[in-house]
C-alpha cells in the first residue's frame, strides 16, 4: 500500500499496480476523453487500450460494494458523436464484471460555445459503477417537496396499466426528498472553485460535484482513489470531508497545482477549528 493522502507523479497504470487487492473504498475521477483538451506534453496519452488495463486494475483494487464515479463526455467528429463514454461503460460491465448502478447527468448552468446545426451541449455523463451491490449509499435529500406536511394519497400504476391503492397513504410527506440524477452546477471562473490557481489546468470539474459524490458513496475515513488527479479537486474535497485519498497525475506541473490546493484545504480545516 502506498502512503495515504498523497499525490504521486507518474503513469497511473504502473502506480495502480502497486495497490493491494480490495484496498480502495471509492474511485472518483474525470479522465481525458477524445482529445478534447491538451494536457502539456502528454496529449493523446490515454487511449482505449490503456483504459482497458486501468479498468481491470480498478476492479482488482476496489472493495466489494464500492463505487467508481466516472465523469466523461464525447467529442463530435465529422458530425458524429464518438460514444467513447458508452464504450467505456460497456467495457466496465461486460469485460470487467462491474454493474452500471446509475447513469447520471452533470449539467452545466452556463456554457460559452454554441453550434450552428445542433443544440448546445450542456452536460457530461457521470457513470456510477459498482463492484457488486453498493455497500455505502447516503442519498442527498435536498429536493423541496411542494406538498410537505400533507399525507400521501392516490394509486400506484402496475405493469399491466392497472391501479392499486398505495399502502403508505398515512405517512406525511417530508419537507425534502431525494434529488434526481441530473445535477446542475455553475462552472467557470470563481464558480467551479474559488482557487484561481486551479484554472491553470485546462479541464477542472466543480468542487461541489465531487463533494456531492463523496458524501453519497463514502463515509468518514474511507480511502478514495483518483487516477487522474489533475488540479487536485478530489484531494481537496476528501480533506474537507474527512476522507483519505491517493492520487495519480502524470504531469508534474499539475501535481504542483494540486499540492497548493491541498494546502488551501488544510487551512480551511484549521479556520473551522479555531472559529
Amino acid at each position: 500500500m502506498l502512503e495515504l493522502n498523497k499525490i504521486y507523479c507518474g503513469d497511473n497504470i504502473e502506480l495502480i499496480k502497486q495497490l493491494d487487492d480490495n484496498s480502495i473504498d471509492m474511485v472518483i475521477t474525470s479522465p481525458p476523453y477524445d482529445n478534447l483538451r491538451t494536457y502539456n506534453k502528454n496529449e493523446d496519452i490515454f487511449n482505449f487500450d490503456k483504459f482497458k488495463i486501468l479498468a481491470k486494475e480498478m476492479y482488482r483494487v476496489i472493495k466489494e460494494g464500492s463505487i467508481i464515479v466516472w465523469v466523461v463526455g464525447d467529442a463530435t467528429i465529422n458530425g458524429c458523436e464518438t460514444l467513447t463514454s458508452f464504450k467505456q461503460a460497456i467495457y466496465f460491465k461486460d469485460e470487467c464484471g462491474f454493474n452500471i448502478h446509475d447513469i447520471m447527468i452533470y449539467q452545466k448552468f452556463s456554457v460559452c460555445y454554441t453550434h450552428k446545426n445542433r443544440y448546445t451541449n450542456v452536460f457530461e455523463y457521470m457513470f456510477i459503477i459498482s463492484k457488486g451491490i453498493p455497500k455505502t449509499v447516503n442519498l442527498i435529500k435536498d429536493k423541496k417537496n411542494s406538498l410537505s406536511g400533507k399525507y400521501r394519497s392516490g394509486n400506484k400504476r402496475q405493469k399491466d396499466g392497472s391501479l392499486i391503492p398505495k399502502t403508505n397513504t398515512r405517512q406525511p410527506i417530508n419537507e425534502y426528498g431525494v434529488r434526481g440524477n441530473i445535477w446542475l452546477y455553475n462552472t467557470g471562473n470563481n464558480k467551479s472553485t474559488k482557487d484561481k490557481i486551479a484554472f491553470q489546468h485546462p479541464a477542472i470539474y466543480p468542487e461541489k460535484l465531487v463533494n456531492d459524490h463523496i458524501i453519497s458513496w463514502s463515509n468518514k475515513d474511507y480511502l478514495i482513489l483518483d487516477p487522474f488527479m489533475g488540479s487536485g479537486t478530489t484531494a481537496k474535497m476528501c480533506i474537507l470531508n474527512q476522507r483519505n485519498f491517493i492520487g495519480y497525475e502524470i504531469n508534474k506541473e499539475y501535481v504542483d497545482i494540486a499540492e497548493k490546493r491541498i494546502q488551501i484545504a488544510y487551512k480551511e480545516i484549521d479556520s473551522r477549528l479555531f472559529k
